[in-house]
């Protein structure tokens, strides 16, 4: 499975990513919520200012922030639900989650991109990001839509009714 897309489809209409203005990224958090949310949730307080925080971020087109408060968010609502001992990893809390396995794949795939731009081993090893950061900002892009729906797939996989 490719982790995101350079395309967001909707209403039949194909948007480039990039071209997505703040009304529309809404729009496309809005659209995530319809088509995910078929009954209720309640998170812990922590975890609802977290997402808020996380759709600012994509709003506003701070990707790697929209990333990196999603992963935050993903983990806060697993520590809320499923916790079993005190100092589990994010590693720990996705393999130990009752989710399904395509959501804990994703969950993978998210938080080894994060850990990407988290644990930098030499920062000094920076020439690839110089010489094409519209690479970085793309990728970054695409790992946002991930992220977002990532992110609503774990805090809507337990709903009632």
């Amino acid at each position: 499975m490719t982790p995101a897309r350079s395309l967001d489809i909707r209403a039949g209409v194909i948007i480039p990513v990039s071209h997505m203005n703040e009304a529309e990224r809404w729009n496309h958090i809005l659209s995530l919520d319809e088509e995910l949310l078929k009954g209720g949730v309640i998170l812990s307080e922590w975890c609802s200012f977290i997402v808020r925080e996380s759709d600012s971020a994509f709003v506003h087109g701070a990707n790697l922030a929209s990333i990196l408060t999603a992963v935050s968010g993903i983990e806060t609502y697993l520590r809320s639900e499923y916790v079993k001992k005190e100092r589990s990893t994010l590693f720990e809390l996705t393999n130990d989650a009752p989710i399904a396995d395509d959501l804990r794949s994703d969950l993978h795939i998210l938080r080894k991109y994060r850990n990407k731009w988290v644990h930098v081993n030499d920062p000094w090893d920076h020439q690839e990001l110089i010489d094409t950061p519209e690479e970085a900002e793309r990728e970054l892009e695409e790992m946002a839509l991930f992220a977002a729906r990532a992110l609503r797939r774990t805090i809507y996989e337990n709903e009632g009714v």
